[in-house]
């Protein structure tokens, strides 16, 4: 590469001016079917390896423009995992007490790279679900008096796509072109603003909306009955159980089906079992890109969109996260951290000492 050794430009002041400028990389043959090209945008490259350091961002430099978020004050958030990192980083940096309010069912190693960072984590019953945490984190801010980040109603969640990620991916492919744009959605923050923005400045680019088919909520027709602050009243009747963290809670948050009203996708992809784990793993052993279990379901909505797509088609998908993020899920239940038998005969070959099993 021409610019290696070039250098990433002048110091920067703190570990948020990092976030963003996530780069496309070019999926091979070996992923991405004949005669059309997929590109992944790689958000694990943020500093804290997800899409939700943007989000992060947005909310406590909004917070802190408007008053809302005051010199000192506790910042809470329910998640399940990448928004309390992210919130967690930014909270670190910025010198706020943080507490993150965190379902059962999600990944240890979430709880303690948060808590890594300082931050207090509260970890709800798994009957709960996702309103179960949201529900617990409104009670500790209106209890205590805390700022309460509210990721899945803000309007600053969907805005920093609109202003970073967007225009990122418009002008990594300008003059170029840019056929399909494919995401999935956990707030609906990415797709809502991001989606704004390439509708607005390439019109005839199609977006493509994918969900888990073990909770198909958008598919299902039914909307999400919400409180008078446009929080989750009640659990989706649609949701079950899946295994792609960090997508699809069990409502249809405010932010997500503010971007549906606008009828910002062109088509929808439900996602089968297996699927997001096997690409995933596909991505990693093909491709050299460690992507976790939503990426993996992203490029497999791409990959059967571009088998049906005209031929020469361009499409973008996202990665939301890296895939060390989820060594005590699914993704790596088939990976021993023990030599398997190729292992111990290839340590055999030579006469060196090895330790047997």
């Amino acid at each position: 590469m021409a610019n290696r050794g070039k250098g990433y430009g002048p110091p920067l002041d703190n570990i948020s001016e990092a976030i963003g400028n996530t780069p496309l990389v070019k999926l091979s043959d070996r992923i991405c079917p004949a005669g059309r090209t997929i590109y992944a945008k790689c958000e694990y490259f943020n500093p804290l390896s997800s899409v939700k350091d943007r989000l992060a961002l947005s909310i406590i430099e909004s917070a802190e423009k408007d008053g809302s978020l005051k010199p000192g004050q506790t910042v809470v958030e329910s998640t399940s995992g990448n928004t309390g990192i992210a919130v967690a980083m930014m909270c670190a940096q910025r010198g706020y007490p943080c507490v993150i309010v965190m379902a059962e069912p999600f990944s240890i190693e979430r709880r303690k790279l948060m808590r890594m960072l300082g931050a207090r984590v509260v970890v709800t019953p798994k009957a709960g679900k996702g309103t179960g945490m949201v529900e617990k984190a409104a009670e500790l801010a209106s209890k205590n008096g805390w700022f309460l980040c509210r990721q899945f109603e803000t309007d600053a969640n969907w805005k920093v796509h609109y202003e970073s990620t967007g225009p990122e991916i418009c002008n990594d492919l300008k003059g170029m072109r840019f056929d399909y744009w494919v995401t999935g959605y956990g707030t609906g923050g990415t797709f809502h603003g991001t989606g704004k923005y390439i509708k607005e400045h390439s019109p005839s680019t199609k977006i493509v909306l994918a969900e888990p088919a073990a909770a198909a909520l958008i598919g299902s027709g039914i909307k999400t009955e919400r409180n008078a602050d446009g929080s989750p009243a009640t659990s989706h009747p649609a949701f079950t159980g899946h295994p792609i963290q960090g997508w699809t809670p069990d409502f249809i948050p405010l932010v997500l089906e503010q971007g549906l009203d606008q009828n910002l996708h062109d088509e929808m992809v439900d996602i089968p079992d297996g699927a997001a784990v096997s690409m995933s793993q596909s991505l990693a052993r093909n491709e050299g890109i460690l992507t976790g279990i939503s990426g993996g379901a992203t490029v497999w909505a791409a990959v059967e969109t571009a088998k049906k797509a005209p031929e020469g088609s361009v499409l973008v998908a996202m990665l939301p996260d890296t895939g060390e993020r989820y060594l005590s899920t699914p993704l790596f239940a088939s990976i021993s951290a023990e030599m398997n038998e190729e292992e111990l005969e290839i340590a055999r070959s030579t006469p060196s000492w090895i330790l047997e099993p």
